[in-house]
C-alpha cells in the first residue's frame, strides 16, 4: 500500500473534514432510521412489564436487568476503559487510541444491536426487534471483535478506515456467530472463538494486507514513554479486574455463572506470575518489558472464554492460565518480529498473541474439555443445563459436541482471516485519508494538540520488544555473566 501510495501522492493526504462527519452523520441517521423500523423495548423493559409480572405471578425482582446490569457495567467499562486505555501505549498516539476506541464502539453497539437482533431475536410475525439488558451485553461482545482487530491497525488507519473496519466487523461476527452458536450449537459463553479469535485474526488479516514496507519512517514514534506506558497498565487492570464478569455475563444464572466467574479469576492470576517469569528470563539483566505486563498477563482468561462454565476444574483452570501466559509472552518476544520480518505482518498491538491465539487455542481446550464431560462430572440435569442437550441437540454425544466445539474454532478462524482479507482490500483503496508512512502513530494527522506538547513530551523508552526490528539472539534466555 506504501508504495502504490506514494506515486499517487495526494491520496495521502490526512484531511478527513468532508470524510469523516460524512460517514458519521449519514450512518448515525441510518441507525435513527434503522431503529424506528426494527427496534423495541421487550417484556421486561416495556411499561406493559406490570401486566406482565401479574399475568406471569413475577415480582420486579426476577426481571431480568437485576441479575444481569451488574455484569453489564462490568463488561461495558472493558470495552470503553479497558481496550480504550490498554491502547494508550504509543508515546504520540494516546488520543488516537483512546478517542478512536470511543469512536468506533459507539457505532458498533448500535450495529450490533440491529445486526444480532435480525438473527436471533426477529419477530417474524411483527417483524420487530426486541431488546432488552442482555442484548446490550451481547452488542458489546459484538463490538470488542472490532476493537481487538483495531489493536493490529493502531496508528496506520484515519477514523474513516477503522468506521468501515467496524461496520464489516459487526456483520461478519453476527453472521459467525449465530453460524457456530445457533447451527453449530457450540458453547461460548466468554467468546474464546467468536470474539477473540475471529476478531484477532480479522485485523491480522487486514493488517497483512495493508503493508507498508516504508514503515520504519515511523519508527521514532512507534514505541512508548514511561507516562504512556503507566496509562495503557491503567486499561490493563481494568480489563484484568473485569474479565471474570466477561467471561460470565452471559452465562445461565446460578451455577454456571459462578463457575465461569470462578476459573477466570484463577486462570487470570495464574498468566500473571508466568508472564512475570517469563518476561524477566528473556532479558539478560533479568529486568521486566512492560508490553509482556500490560498483554500476557490476560492471555488466561481469553484462553479461558470457551471452557468458562464447564467443569474444567479450579486446577484446569490454573494449567490454562500458566501455559498462556508463556505462550503470549514467547509470542511477543519471538513471534511478532517473525511475523513482521518473513510473513510481511505488521501488528501494532500484537493482538496475535493476546487475542488470536489465546482465542484460538482456547477454542480447541473448549472442545477438549466438552468431548470428556460424562455425568459422573456434571449429572445428567448438569450435562443438559450447561451444553443446552434439548430439542434436535438432546440426543447429541459429548464426543460429538466436542468435535462441533473444534468446528466451530475452525468457522471463526476462517471468517476472521478471508473476511479480514476482503475489508482489507477496501481500505487499500486510496480514498480514505490514511497517514502516510512517515506520519504513522502520531495525534498530530487527526487530532488537535496542545501547543505545549513538544515542550513536555517526556523522554523515550527503549524499544518495546514487539516493535523492535532486531535479531532475535538479543532477546536469547542467558544469564549475564558477573
Amino acid at each position: 500500500m506504501g508504495n502504490c501510495c506514494e506515486r499517487l501522492g495526494p491520496q495521502k493526504n490526512t484531511y478527513v473534514r468532508v470524510s469523516l462527519p460524512a460517514v458519521c452523520f449519514v450512518w448515525q441517521i441510518a441507525m435513527i432510521i434503522l431503529f424506528g423500523v426494527f427496534i423495541r423495548y421487550d417484556e421486561e423493559s416495556d411499561a406493559h412489564w406490570a401486566e406482565y409480572r401479574k399475568e406471569n405471578n413475577l415480582t420486579d425482582i426476577d426481571n431480568d436487568f437485576y441479575f444481569r446490569y451488574p455484569s453489564f457495567q462490568d463488561v461495558h467499562v472493558m470495552i470503553f476503559v479497558g481496550f480504550g486505555f490498554l491502547m494508550t501505549f504509543l508515546k504520540r498516539y494516546s488520543y488516537g487510541g483512546v478517542g478512536f476506541n470511543f469512536l468506533i464502539a459507539s457505532f458498533g453497539l448500535q450495529w450490533a444491536l440491529l445486526m444480532q437482533g435480525w438473527f436471533h431475536s426477529l419477530d417474524l410475525t411483527t417483524g420487530k426487534i426486541s431488546i432488552g439488558v442482555e442484548s446490550l451485553i451481547n452488542a458489546d461482545f459484538c463490538c470488542a471483535g472490532s476493537l481487538i482487530a483495531f489493536g493490529a491497525l493502531l496508528g496506520k488507519v484515519s477514523p474513516v478506515q477503522l468506521m468501515v473496519v467496524t461496520l464489516f466487523g459487526v456483520t461478519l461476527f453476527a453472521v459467525e456467530e449465530y453460524i457456530i452458536l445457533n447451527l453449530l450449537h457450540c458453547r461460548d459463553a466468554g467468546g474464546s472463538m467468536v470474539i477473540h479469535c475471529f476478531g484477532g485474526y480479522y485485523g491480522l488479516a487486514i493488517s497483512w494486507v495493508l503493508y507498508r514496507p516504508n514503515l520504519h519512517r515511523s519508527k521514532q514514534l512507534h514505541g512508548s514513554n514511561y507516562h504512556s506506558d503507566l496509562f495503557a497498565m491503567i486499561g490493563t487492570l481494568f480489563l484484568w479486574m473485569f474479565w471474570p464478569s466477561f467471561n460470565s455475563a452471559i452465562t445461565d444464572h446460578g451455577d454456571g455463572q459462578h463457575r465461569a466467574v470462578i476459573n477466570t479469576y484463577i486462570a487470570l492470576a495464574s498468566s500473571v506470575l508466568t508472564a512475570f517469569a517469563l518476561s524477566s528470563m528473556s532479558q539478560r539483566r533479568g529486568k521486566l518489558d512492560m508490553v509482556h505486563i500490560q498483554n500476557a498477563t490476560l492471555a488466561g482468561a481469553v484462553a479461558m472464554g470457551t471452557a468458562a462454565e464447564f467443569m474444567i476444574t479450579p486446577y484446569g483452570s490454573l494449567i490454562v492460565g500458566f501455559c498462556m501466559g508463556i505462550i503470549s509472552t514467547f509470542g511477543y518476544i519471538f513471534v511478532t518480529p517473525f511475523l513482521e520480518k518473513y510473513l510481511k505482518l505488521q501488528d501494532t498491538c500484537g493482538i496475535h498473541n493476546l487475542h488470536a491465539v489465546p482465542g484460538l487455542l482456547g477454542g480447541f481446550i473448549g472442545a477438549i474439555v466438552a468431548a470428556t464431560a460424562t455425568e459422573e462430572v456434571y449429572s445428567r440435569e448438569g450435562l443438559i443445563n450447561v451444553f443446552d442437550k434439548e430439542g434436535r441437540f438432546a440426543n447429541r454425544t459429548m464426543g460429538t459436541q466436542g468435535g462441533f466445539q473444534a468446528a466451530g474454532t475452525c468457522v471463526s478462524l476462517a471468517f476472521g482471516l478471508v473476511g479480514g482479507a476482503i475489508v482489507g482490500f477496501i481500505l487499500k483503496i486510496p480514498i480514505w485519508g490514511d497517514p502516510a508512512d512517515d506520519n504513522c502513530f502520531d495525534d498530530e494527522a487527526y487530532w488537535e494538540l496542545p501547543e505545549e506538547e513538544e515542550e513536555t513530551l517526556p523522554p523515550v523508552l527503549e524499544y518495546n520488544n514487539h516493535m523492535i526490528h532486531k535479531d532475535i539472539t538479543e532477546t536469547s534466555f542467558s544469564v549475564e555473566q558477573s
